[in-house]
């Protein structure tokens, strides 16, 4: 959803480097379709969904500076719009028909959103799915990432449980708090 790293991506970012110096591969995934969604953590109002060309200026810039971290010949980069544009709207409701509103409102924001009558969007709804499939098409073994994405890792492993794949390990590292 922006185009600069934060201080809180070099803490995942150094996980993942720690990772990469014992041998792993890691794969980012750029929200190529999911950056036009918009990641509705933490949000008390409905994202504005950002252009495909947005989404693409972002990441080109992001990837310039996370590769001053990364080890650039142990990191594949992979675009989730190349797996979630083609897909039918058959395809999109089979992974729907294993998620249930009530998952979804277990989610903290969404749940405070509900309670206090705040508008929650079917596209909002629809991220941490979307995130879930990417772990589903990727086949990832382990997801990195702040705490903050908890609730869209795990719908990842529930995800892969449902289409036959061992689920994935989930590891979150604290959000820094303050300036």
């Amino acid at each position: 959803s922006g185009a600069s790293l934060t201080l809180g991506h070099a803490v995942v970012l150094r996980k993942l480097r720690q990772f990469q110096d014992l041998g792993h591969t890691a794969v980012l995934i750029v929200g190529g379709f999911t950056g036009r969604v918009g990641d509705p953590t933490g949000r008390t109002d409905t994202r504005v969904a950002l252009s495909a060309e947005q989404t693409a200026e972002n990441a080109r810039t992001y990837f310039e500076q996370v590769m001053r971290i990364l080890d650039p010949d142990r990191t594949e980069v992979r675009d989730n719009a190349d797996w979630l544009e083609p897909m039918t709207l058959g395809e999109i409701m089979s992974y729907a028909g294993v998620v249930t509103v009530a998952r979804l409102l277990e989610r903290d924001d969404f749940a405070r959103r509900h309670r206090e009558q705040l508008p929650i969007s079917l596209a909002e709804f629809f991220y941490p799915l979307l995130q879930g499939i990417d772990s589903v098409k990727i086949r990832s073994d382990i997801e990195i990432g702040g705490t903050d994405q908890t609730f869209n890792n795990l719908m990842g492993r529930e995800l892969q449980r449902a289409h036959g794949q061992p689920p994935q390990t989930v590891l979150t590292v604290p959000i820094l708090v303050g300036l």
